[in-house]
C-alpha cells in the first residue's frame, strides 16, 4: 500500500482578489470518509468557476473543501468505510465539488472514472468537469442528437472545446462563436464546422445564413445578457436554449410570445451543487456511452498549457486574458 503523508501543499485563497491571491499553503491530508477515495492528484484542471472562486463570487457549498479545483487526475490510495478495495493503486479523473488544486484531494467515488487508454493524466484531468457539463447540458438537457445543429458560445473554452469534440463524435454539427479571427480558426481545426467572430459580424445573421433562415436546433450559453434574446432568434421550432453562466448578467428581457409561438424550450443548469447521487448517476451514464470511445481514442480534449500547482497565479491569469484555447491545467507531481 502507498504511504500517505500527513501533511500536503496546497494552493488556498489568502482573500477575494487576482492571481496573486492563490499561495501554497501546508494543510493535512485529507481523509476519505464513507463512500469517498482519497487520490494521489497528478493534475488538476483550471476552470472559470475556480476564477470567480477566486474572485469571491462563487463560494464553495457548505460541506465542500474551500480549496479550488473541480477535477482531478491521479492514484487512489486510500479507500473510506466500506469502499472497494480493489481502487486501490487504480488511476482515476473525479469530478470534485473543491479541493482540486492540492496534492491529495478526495472525491465520491461514484464521480470517479478510469483514466481511459493512451490518456496521460493532464488529459484525464482536462475532462470530467467540461466533459460532464457538456454531457448533462447539451445531451440531456438539450437532447440534442444525431443529425441537429447546435450554436456553442466560447469556442475555445474548455467549455467550447469539449461541447466541438463530442458533438462530432455523434454526428452532430456545431457552430461557434470566437472572438477573433486566429481563435476561430482554432476552433474550425478542432472540427467546428463554422466559427463565427463575434467582433467582425452579427451571429445571428451568420447563424441565419449558414442554417438557410431555419436556426439552430440548441444554444449551449455561457454568456446570458443581452445574448439571450439573440440567441432565441437563433433558434429553429421547437429549439431548445440552455443556460450554463451569465458573463454579461443574470438579467435580461425576451419575448414570452416568441417562446409560446416557436415552442421554444429555456433551461439551465449548474453543477457543483448537485447531490454525490445524481453526479454519480451522471458519471455512470457517461461511462457507458462516452468512454469506450475515448479508449478507442476518438477524440481527446484540446490541452492549452500545463503549469506546476506552485504556478496556479499564472495559469488563472492565462484564463483571465482569454488567451487560451482548450484546458489548462496544474501539475502537482
Amino acid at each position: 500500500m502507498t504511504s500517505v503523508p500527513e501533511s500536503m501543499t496546497a494552493i488556498a485563497i489568502r482573500e477575494p482578489g487576482g492571481p496573486e491571491v492563490l499561495i501554497p499553503e501546508t494543510r493535512p491530508v485529507p481523509q476519505p470518509g464513507p463512500g469517498e477515495l482519497l487520490i494521489r492528484v497528478a493534475a488538476a484542471g483550471v476552470n472559470r468557476p475556480d476564477v470567480l472562486q477566486r474572485m469571491g463570487f462563487y463560494p464553495p457549498p457548505p460541506d465542500a473543501s474551500d480549496l479550488p479545483g473541480l477535477e482531478i487526475a491521479g492514484t487512489v490510495v486510500a479507500i473510506g468505510p466500506g469502499g472497494d478495495p480493489e481502487m486501490l493503486g487504480q488511476a482515476v479523473c473525479a469530478l470534485v465539488a473543491g479541493g482540486g488544486y492540492a496534492e491529495y484531494c478526495t472525491a465520491p467515488a461514484g464521480s470517479c472514472l478510469p483514466v481511459p487508454a493512451g490518456f496521460s493524466m493532464e488529459e484525464a484531468a482536462a475532462l470530467p468537469e467540461t466533459v460532464f457539463t457538456v454531457w448533462h447540458n447539451l445531451f440531456e438537457r438539450a437532447w440534442v442528437m444525431e443529425g441537429e445543429t447546435v450554436l456553442v458560445h466560447g469556442g475555445t473554452s474548455g467549455i467550447g472545446t469539449t461541447a466541438i469534440g463530442l458533438c462530432k463524435l455523434f454526428g452532430i454539427q456545431v457552430v461557434v462563436t470566437c472572438g477573433s479571427a486566429d481563435k476561430c480558426a482554432a476552433a474550425l481545426a478542432l472540427g467546428a464546422d463554422l466559427a463565427i467572430d463575434y467582433s467582425a459580424e452579427d451571429y445571428v445573421e451568420a447563424v441565419k445564413a449558414f442554417t438557410d433562415g431555419a436556426g439552430v436546433n440548441a444554444v449551449l450559453d455561457m454568456v446570458g445578457g443581452d445574448y439571450v434574446p439573440r440567441n432565441l432568434a437563433c433558434l429553429a421550432d421547437d429549439g431548445r436554449h440552455v443556460t450554463i453562466a451569465f458573463q454579461r448578467g443574470a438579467k435580461t428581457e425576451i419575448d414570452i410570445s416568441q417562446v409560446m409561438r416557436r415552442r421554444l424550450t429555456m433551461t439551465g443548469s449548474t453543477l457543483r451543487a448537485r447531490s454525490a447521487d445524481f453526479k454519480a448517476a451522471l458519471a455512470d451514464e457517461i461511462a457507458r456511452t462516452l468512454w469506450p470511445r475515448l479508449s478507442e481514442r476518438a477524440w481527446k480534449p484540446a490541452m492549452d498549457r500545463a503549469f506546476p500547482l506552485a504556478e496556479a497565479g499564472a495559469a488563472h491569469a492565462r484564463m483571465q486574458a482569454g488567451e487560451h484555447v482548450g484546458k489548462i491545467v496544474l501539475t502537482a507531481g
